[in-house]
């Protein structure tokens, strides 16, 4: 090989990787949370967190309504729906307000960010894109009568949600232009999970639907005894979706096909987060449960005082989650004890967003709170 081959090589190789980096989208920090449940599986994991052992309130932010809504966490900014009809913008470190974008309607949901844009439908109708800087609008998408609480997914540069019009849509992220809409029997509270080309959300239909998310069209439906709320989250072959007929489904993704099903006391509100083949759920019971994912068998539950609806993270040691009385838990994942409990003032919904040795979530205190461990500081 000649000098000037070889030179030639190394320039297209060059090349090459610059067209990558251009291409990777901004959100492309495996660190950053930027979409409910972490990702578009659910799973609720984030292995690049840190022990909080000391947890120490940072800041708080008044939103002016119940923030249920899960913050999405991506560079330095916290985006974050309320039911004071706004989402906010605000600096992850200081909790500073850098921009707020009013709607009609209050938002339950979580933002999505992808490529500089933020996602998030409202309850006066619409979807919206905004500018994740600026916070200027970029488009909207007109739906039903109902609104929207559903936090979308997206994957492959289509974002999909679903809606109180029954509705199951996905659109082109960039533009917002429909690809296709999926009919259910029912409005959906329920977020969806996409994986293997597959889109699979729940809904008060009573069903689990799982659609293709090229065509639109349907793979297969799975009914429970109930109207599902729960948002499924995804590992391997198996997906995994609470019910308010008291119980926590697991049927195959490429089918639909029952695998098991286990009881509690309670609805099942909470959307389940996978880590090394324990499912973490909670329940209106009180507690929060984990499940072996092979058969459902109850590994150990934790009482936490009042109703969980919100949704587990889960760390390497630990799981972080809300309840009904007040406080934001840390529980040792390997038997459910109590760590420690943070004292909130209302009740925790909202699911807690971890990266590095921080934690962000809301309340009905109507704040944004940020945690840090207290040993970092």
């Amino acid at each position: 090989m000649t000098h000037a081959t070889a030179l030639q090589i190394l320039l297209l190789l060059a090349f090459a990787l610059t067209l990558i980096g251009c291409a990777a989208p901004q959100d492309a920090d495996p660190s950053e949370w930027t979409q409910f449940r972490g990702g578009p599986t659910h799973t609720g994991v984030q292995g690049f967190a840190h022990p909080i052992d000391q947890p120490t309130s940072v800041w708080t932010f008044d939103t002016g309504g119940i923030v249920e809504s899960t913050p999405t966490v991506v560079g330095d900014t916290v985006y974050v729906g309320t039911f004071a009809n706004n989402l906010f913008a605000l600096d992850a470190r200081t909790g500073e307000e850098r921009w707020r974008f009013p709607v009609g309607g209050l938002l339950r949901a979580s933002p999505s960010v992808w490529n500089g844009l933020v996602y998030f439908g409202a309850d006066d109708d619409r979807f919206y894109a905004v500018d994740a800087e600026t916070g200027e609008q970029r488009w909207s998408f007109a739906l039903g009568p109902g609104g929207e609480q559903s936090s979308p997914a997206i994957v492959d540069g289509r974002v999909v949600f679903g809606a109180f019009d029954h509705n199951v849509y996905a659109l082109d992220a960039l533009t917002g232009e429909e690809y296709w809409r999926y009919e259910t029997g029912g409005g959906m509270l329920s977020s969806p999970a996409v994986a293997d080309g597959i889109v699979l959300i729940g809904s008060i239909d009573q069903k689990l639907h799982a659609i293709d998310l090229a065509t639109g069209e349907a793979r297969w439906t799975y009914e429970t005894d109930a109207i599902t709320f729960s948002s499924p989250a995804v590992i391997d072959n198996l997906v995994i979706i609470g019910s308010d007929d008291h119980a926590v489904h697991a049927v195959r993704l490429s089918d639909g096909a029952f695998v098991w099903k286990t009881t509690f006391g309670e609805r099942v509100f909470s959307s389940p987060a996978i880590m090394d083949g324990i499912a973490y759920v909670g329940s209106y019971d009180g507690d929060l449960y984990a499940l072996r994912v092979t058969d459902g068998m109850i590994v150990w539950s934790a009482d936490l005082g009042g109703p969980v609806l919100g949704s587990p993270a889960v760390t390497n040691d630990t799981i972080y989650v809300g309840s009904s009385d007040g406080h934001l838990y840390a529980l040792h994942r390997s038997d459910g004890s109590v760590h420690w409990r943070h004292e909130v003032g209302d009740r925790v919904w909202s699911s807690p967003t971890i990266r590095g040795d921080w934690i962000w979530f809301g309340s009905h205190t109507g704040s944004v709170e940020a945690l840090r461990d207290g040993s970092s500081q």
